[in-house]
């Protein structure tokens, strides 16, 4: 056996690889026909392409192949002049692929070399064809017979239009694993549409191709000769010997030598003489390769589809995201979360009329009286602090909601693939009950947050200790009311409160902690708020990027399928750039 060439080897083995592992999930526009085609490439490169770099040696494999009832299983009979193949009336009768080979090349079919998809059925060389009928269309019947000359097997393929879909896909596949095409049809049939696809694919491979125009009318032979050789010539296969047998009586179901002797010595010509055989082999090979190539680039740009369309998905869940983050920012910072409940009981907990009166009596005073002030009302604190937590539990429930009705819409609606992918999504979504739960510790974390800033922040200010021993939670609150406090999403009366409301706890907070500090608390309460926020998001976002992930598509596998293809080009000549 000889040695392939490393670097193409090894180029193809590699590309072969990526196209198995090549996932084309989402169904955006082409995934369909380009999965098949990505299947089709890595039966090709298993079937053809790379055992045959791997054993340029090895016998000529010519596969019979033709439309309903053209006769081919009859051809294979007649060339070796014994009945290996059954032909019948019945359609289709080739159910089962049959190859035949010398016994001297057995060893090159014994295992897997190619067609590794089929399991072997080897035949007694001296038993009676059968049609299979019910068989597996995946197994492969071996025969091996000495009647058949060396260096060449006869492989007889399933009807290329059978009516079944089985026999039309083995059909193709067992044509893309051949060194040459041996294709028989009649002249009834020779101007179908679904022969000419095939044959004009042979010539774009530049497949090595033979014709046998079986049983035609005498009388009609010179014109149906002449039709078939200017279509031929049309397909680009002029170079294709034509053998035409008329349509005569067949002693024992065989065509007679002088029809079919012409073509045994012209695959005899091919296979006994070593330059020939690797004349053909090569070319085919080439074209094949060359054939293939071209074909991964349409498969590259699927892949680059659904790496786009994942980014699209995936991009989709970000903004629906980012923006119902950015609608708690701003109900966090325009007054919204101040009104109704959390204002009342604010007011409660401070009395509108007395913190007033402090604050006109000096920021001072105000500051020494904390302690005394909130002394007396820790219930009054645990109310505001709930409605603290209740309104931002509403808010951060309707946006979480808000961004899956996002997504859904973008998924289902505006392509991409991802409304095959919303049921899983959907399904994973926690329960309300659960979302309100996570919602509700994560506020109280961040009410938590708030008091340790207060906290941290009067450790060294021991002027202020004694207001700090006492007076973190009604200070923390503070703080947060005075977050909460702007006067953008407030109407009517509740504008003049709230003014009234930002201003005293400014002042109360600047003259307990100084004005940097005060800055410095808000911005960071705001953005452990942010944090809060965006982790409530994230986890319940989360079955929308699970569903994503399950889809396991390569983002780069577009660009590894073209440095591949890049690779064995360079490294085979044969194969145009």
């Amino acid at each position: 056996m000889s040695t392939p060439a490393p670097r193409v080897h090894l180029a193809l083995t590699e590309l072969r690889d990526l196209l198995a592992s090549l996932r084309l999930p989402l169904r955006v526009e082409g995934a369909t026909i380009a999965a098949s085609e990505r299947d089709g490439l890595v039966r090709q490169l298993d079937d053809y392409i790379l055992p045959r770099y791997e054993s340029l040696d090895a016998p000529l494999l010519a596969v019979v192949g033709g439309s309903t009832g053209a006769g081919k299983s009859t051809v294979v009979n007649s060339l070796l002049g014994i009945r290996v193949a059954a032909s019948s009336a019945i359609r289709p009768t080739t159910r089962r692929p049959l190859l035949v080979h010398h016994p001297d090349d057995e060893d090159w079919f014994t295992g897997a070399r190619i067609l590794p998809g089929f399991p072997r059925v080897r035949i007694s060389p001296d038993a009676a064809p059968t049609p299979a009928i019910g068989s597996s269309q995946q197994e492969l019947e071996i025969r091996a017979t000495s009647r058949l000359m060396r260096g060449l097997a006869l492989l007889d393929a399933p009807d290329i239009d059978s009516v079944v879909d089985e026999n039309r896909a083995t059909a193709n596949q067992l044509l893309a694993a051949a060194d040459l095409w041996l294709f028989v049809t009649t002249a009834a049939r020779y101007a179908d549409a679904v022969p000419w696809e095939l044959l004009r694919e042979a010539a774009t491979r530049d497949i090595v191709v033979g014709v046998v125009l079986n049983r035609v009318p005498e009388d009609d032979m010179a014109d149906v000769e002449k039709d078939l050789v200017s279509r031929l010539e049309q397909a680009g296969l002029d170079t294709a010997p034509l053998f035409t047998i008329p349509e005569i009586p067949l002693p024992g179901g065989l065509i007679p030598g002088e029809y079919v002797g012409p073509i045994r010595e012209w695959l005899g010509g091919l296979a006994t003489d070593a330059n020939a055989r690797s004349a053909v082999i090569r070319r085919t090979l080439a074209g094949a390769v060359s054939s293939a190539m071209d074909r991964v680039d349409g498969v590259a740009d699927a892949a680059a589809d659904q790496a786009r369309a994942v980014n699209h998905l995936e991009s989709e869940v970000n903004r629906a995201r980012g923006e119902a983050l950015r609608r708690v920012e701003k109900a966090a910072g325009d007054g919204s979360l101040l009104r109704g409940e959390v204002l009342a009981r604010w007011q409660e907990f401070v009395g509108t009329a007395e913190w007033f009166s402090k604050l006109q009596e000096g920021i001072g005073r105000l500051r020494d009286m904390v302690a005394d002030f909130v002394r007396g009302r820790p219930r009054q604190t645990e109310q505001v602090e709930a409605a603290v937590e209740d309104s931002l539990l509403l808010l951060l429930h309707a946006e979480a909601r808000q961004a899956v009705n996002d997504i859904d819409h973008a998924w289902r609606f505006e392509g991409g693939g991802g409304s095959a992918l919303l049921g899983s999504a959907l399904a994973g979504l926690p329960d309300d009950e659960t979302l309100r739960a996570e919602i509700s510790g994560q506020v109280v974390g961040w009410q938590r947050d708030v008091l340790t800033l207060v906290r941290n922040e009067g450790a060294d200010r021991r002027t202020k200790a004694r207001a700090l021993s006492t007076g973190v939670n009604a200070l923390g609150l503070t703080l947060i009311i005075g977050i909460f406090a702007s006067t953008g999403g407030l109407t009517g009366a509740e504008v003049a409160t709230a003014g009234g409301t930002a201003a005293a706890s400014q002042a109360l907070l600047v003259a307990v902690f100084g004005e940097d500090a005060v800055r410095r608390m808000a911005t960071t309460a705001r953005e452990r708020l942010n944090d809060r926020a965006q982790a409530v998001l994230a986890w319940y976002l989360g079955p929308f990027y699970a569903a994503i992930d399950s889809l396991d598509v390569e983002v780069e596998a577009a660009e590894r399928l073209r440095s591949a293809v890049d690779e064995i080009r360079r490294a085979e000549p044969g194969v145009p750039a």
